[in-house]
């Protein structure tokens, strides 16, 4: 997915009052905005009451749910007819900013912006995008991503990326 696909997509959700936030890959090169390496998606996190109204919109410009393993109500893919990829993470916090429902976002989570392609958008902040890059089997990307959360904003890479560190 390029940078211009993904102001696009963001553009659009904005524009039609959905709230979101980018998250993944993505959210990494916005941090530190600038693009760093290729990325086969967007991630996006949205409160879960837009869900509806991202399918419709996006159904309406050739996305369709694409059935993954780790597919639910909070969490599925979309993809377009040129292979554009989408990856939504619905939540849904109460009042103090706690998560009760979807992908385990709390608010705090929520504060990060940063620039793609020059354009401004909300993201995950540094500090919980290098939380999230962790608990799963990690690939090549992953390290990439934590080295440069690492070296920008001088949080300590996780124990569990000690084996991609060369001696």
């Amino acid at each position: 997915m390029k940078a211009t696909d993904v102001v696009e997509v963001i553009q659009l959700l904005t524009m039609h009052q959905i709230e979101v936030y980018v998250d993944g890959g993505w959210c990494v090169d916005a941090l530190v905005a600038k693009q760093t390496r290729e990325h086969l998606d967007l991630d996006i996190a949205t409160p879960h009451c837009y869900e509806k109204q991202l399918r419709i919109l996006l159904r309406e410009r050739g996305f369709e749910e694409v059935r993954m393993n780790d597919s639910r109500a909070c969490n599925f893919v979309l993809k377009n007819p040129d292979g554009l990829l989408l990856d939504v993470h619905t939540y849904e916090l109460d009042e103090n900013g706690h998560n009760i429902f979807g992908v385990a976002y709390e608010g705090t989570d929520l504060t990060g912006s940063g620039e793609i392609n020059g354009y401004s958008v909300k993201c995950i902040c540094a500090e919980s995008t290098m939380k999230f890059h962790t608990g799963y089997p990690l690939d090549e990307n992953d390290y990439h991503d934590v080295l440069v959360l690492s070296q920008h904003f001088s949080i300590p890479i996780p124990a569990e990326y000690h084996r991609f560190i060369k001696k």
